[in-house]
């Protein structure tokens, strides 16, 4: 009884926390929508590209228009479309600020609130994270709908199944936990270098070079793609974008999110560990 009265008890604090940073994030973010309309604008450089690259093609393989032409497997649709749902996947895997907001904490001392108060950090930052996903796509949804219906030409093979589309989702919800662990546990080797804007930085760029953001990993060479199947940064953009279009299906769906669940499980652990033992080295001091 007494268990089940804890239970119970901690279910309210976070619902409580939970809905506070909700109407926190309502109150100030009227801007994401403006916002989500201006993050789509890069991607029409990208669409121009492709279309040069296409058009380039030589008659043989599809040119001149480039419908017909394939690049890695992709045709001018698939590409268009792959920087469609990059968007999606990198709303959902992005933490902006995590990683500055933990080192400056451990730096400036705020840390000792998550010490002294029955609250936990990471759990903490967590609900914050999903408050504001929460917010962004409830006010984003509208100018997502847009663009998506303004370029449903280039989804050239339709709709996925509902089957695919509930691997990109369940894909998306791991991305979402993957990113911010990644980045937590980032933030948490700041109990020992105190500055990790260097490493942030290091992070940022690979993350941008080998999630699939900046092009699909099928353009990589053969040889590198080993380097990019050890690495959790694919399933951060690349993958969910990937089962959409049909380029992962079947086992090697199922697969990919068993392998993305376990990168999380491991983040989860590792974070958990960071702090733990960055506790033994933390000091505070003042009111």
């Amino acid at each position: 009884m007494t268990s089940a009265a804890t239970w119970g008890s901690e279910l309210r604090k976070w619902w409580t926390f939970f809905q506070i940073s909700l109407n926190e994030r309502l109150v100030y973010r009227g801007d994401f929508m403006l916002g989500t309309l201006m993050r789509f604008l890069p991607t029409l450089t990208q669409i121009f590209l492709w279309w040069a690259i296409f058009e380039s093609l030589p008659a043989a393989v599809g040119g001149a228009g480039g419908e017909g032409g394939r690049i890695a497997g992709y045709r001018y649709g698939d590409m268009v479309a792959y920087y469609l749902l990059i968007t999606i996947s990198r709303a959902f895997s992005s933490m902006p600020g995590l990683t500055s907001g933990i080192a400056k904490m451990v730096r400036s001392g705020e840390l000792k609130k998550y010490l002294i108060q029955p609250v936990d950090l990471l759990t903490c930052l967590l609900i914050q994270r999903v408050a504001h996903k929460l917010v962004y796509y409830l006010i984003a949804t509208v100018p997502f709908a847009l663009v998506f219906f303004l370029c449903r030409q280039f989804f050239i093979d339709g709709w996925p199944s509902a089957e695919v589309l509930a691997v990109f989702a369940m894909s998306l919800v791991l991305s979402f936990l993957l990113g911010f662990f990644l980045e937590a546990c980032l933030g948490l080797v700041s109990f020992w270098l105190l500055e990790v804007t260097s490493l942030a930085f290091i992070y940022m760029l690979m993350n941008f070079l080998l999630s699939g953001h900046m092009f699909p990993l099928d353009l990589l060479p053969e040889w590198s793609r080993w380097l990019v199947d050890c690495l959790p940064l694919k399933y951060l953009a690349y993958f969910p974008a990937a089962v959409f279009l049909g380029k992962v299906e079947g086992e090697a769906m199922y697969w990919g999110l068993l392998i993305e669940a376990a990168w999380v499980l491991f983040f989860v652990v590792l974070s958990a560990f960071l702090w733990t033992r960055g506790l033994v080295r933390y000091s505070g001091f003042g009111g």
